[in-house]
């Protein structure tokens, strides 16, 4: 079916889906771009509806993708350059959007791993949809067990979410939780605490990560609340050489997250590499 009208029904839902209000109310994702829907698929995440643009197409991989999601469900729509360009959330659109419907999840449905040791971000009251995705990117590149998005301040169905992320919200397990229940849960699976503060006396390098362990970061303007602070195990700084008290929460996020991999990977090549022989 080529749709030639931005007056379709069908464009004019996809436009209120831009909103949140539209997306909370049809409990719908939009997922825009090659990588994002590549990943949403190979994730087994359920499509409704894909709406491409051969015009807009950046390679030639997009024909093969467009059969995957068909096969999996998806209806399949076909626009001109200037209807898509209607639906589009990007300045420049590649010419593939799918709509799919939100999955919401609580702790009760995350399983963690027997092993490794559990690796947790928590993240409160974030409220750039950037933010959010490039940690989501960051805790798919480190293994995060999960993500516990705790009082939420911002959609993380947002396309911007979708996009920073570059698809990998459909990867890492994502879960929504109020504070005091997350510290509960928290306590009950014997994972420790890690707040990051400027006022912390040791380095994020100086504390062992090699545990269970759940990293904590906070709003992007004052961070983490005291109710973190104070259920802390572990508190720790980021040195900062400059002039700038802080780091954006995103790459405070990926420093920290990257540190407990390098301190797992040693351990696990000193595991291997056996006991010391005796003299």
């Amino acid at each position: 079916m080529l749709i030639t009208s931005p007056q379709n029904p069908r464009i004019k839902d996809l436009v209120r889906l831009r909103d949140r209000r539209g997306r909370d109310r049809d409990q719908k994702v939009i997922i825009e771009g090659y990588r994002e829907l590549m990943r949403a698929v190979d994730a087994g995440y359920p499509l409704e509806e894909l709406y491409v643009c051969p015009e807009l197409f950046q390679g030639s991989n997009e024909p093969a993708l467009i059969e995957r999601c068909c096969r999996a469900g998806a209806a399949l729509f076909e626009t001109t350059p200037a209807v898509f360009g209607k639906v589009a959330y990007r300045d420049r659109p590649e010419g593939l959007l799918a709509v799919g419907p939100q999955r919401h999840r609580g702790l009760a449905d995350l399983a963690l791993p027997a092993a490794p040791p559990p690796l947790l971000l928590v993240a409160e009251a974030i409220e750039k949809p950037g933010n959010l995705g490039t940690m989501l990117r960051s805790a798919d590149a480190t293994g995060v067990s999960a993500l516990v998005v705790c009082d939420p301040c911002t959609d993380i169905f947002n396309p911007n979410v979708v996009r920073a992320s570059t698809g990998t919200l459909f990867t890492v397990p994502v879960v929504e939780a109020g504070g005091d229940e997350a510290l509960a849960w928290l306590r009950d699976h014997g994972i420790r605490i890690l707040a990051a503060s400027p006022h912390a006396e040791a380095r994020y390098t100086e504390v062992d990560l090699t545990g269970p362990v759940a990293v904590t970061v906070g709003t992007e303007q004052y961070g983490l609340s005291p109710r973190w602070i104070e259920a802390a195990d572990l508190a720790v700084r980021i040195p900062m050489l400059g002039v700038a008290d802080s780091l954006n929460v995103a790459t405070a996020t990926a420093l920290i997250l990257y540190e407990a991999v390098r301190q797992r990977l040693a351990a696990g090549s000193a595991a291997d590499r056996g006991p010391m022989p005796e003299d």
